[in-house]
């Protein structure tokens, strides 16, 4: 599956498949574009769904919500994982922030920091993982694990 944490001018994916990454950056929204139409085909996409809670928001919401919209059109459809249900899942708590977040997937692929990102000299599958990249990761683990346990 290709999970994807959109932006209104760039996005982070994943490319994650039964608790293994595969691949995971940070680019511009034409080049996610582009690899949807050109390289990843028909492969099923996740992508976190943006929701209101009731406050202003700007114009980038807005724009990103273009960007969603291109993506699925794109990709022939995907599924929608809104934040909410991430925090929930991986850390139990609507409350939670993305230090939260990244935690607790350090922890499901560590443990520790040492074995789930590791060093250059010794990388673990998270290697290499930055900002919007851990909540790309997030959208792809709530998905899987979730439909698990409503296939389960």
């Amino acid at each position: 599956m290709i999970a994807i944490d959109p932006g209104n001018e760039q996005s982070a994916w994943v490319i994650y498949e039964n608790g293994k990454v595969y691949g995971a950056a940070i680019e511009l929204n034409d080049d996610v574009l582009r690899r949807i139409e050109c390289e990843w085909g028909t492969e099923q996409y996740v992508i976190e769904m943006i929701a209101s809670y009731g406050m202003p928001v700007g114009r980038e919401v807005f724009e990103t919500c273009v960007w969603i919209g291109r993506f699925m059109e794109a990709a022939g459809g995907a599924e929608w994982v809104y934040r909410k249900d991430v925090k929930m899942h991986l850390c139990q708590s609507p409350r939670a922030k993305d230090a939260n977040i990244r935690q607790a997937l350090i922890d499901r692929f560590g443990p520790g920091k040492d074995k789930a990102i590791g060093k250059k000299a010794s990388p673990g599958p998270l290697y290499g993982f930055k900002a919007d990249m851990w909540q790309a990761l997030a959208v792809a683990v709530t998905y899987e694990e979730m439909e698990r346990r409503s296939v389960a």
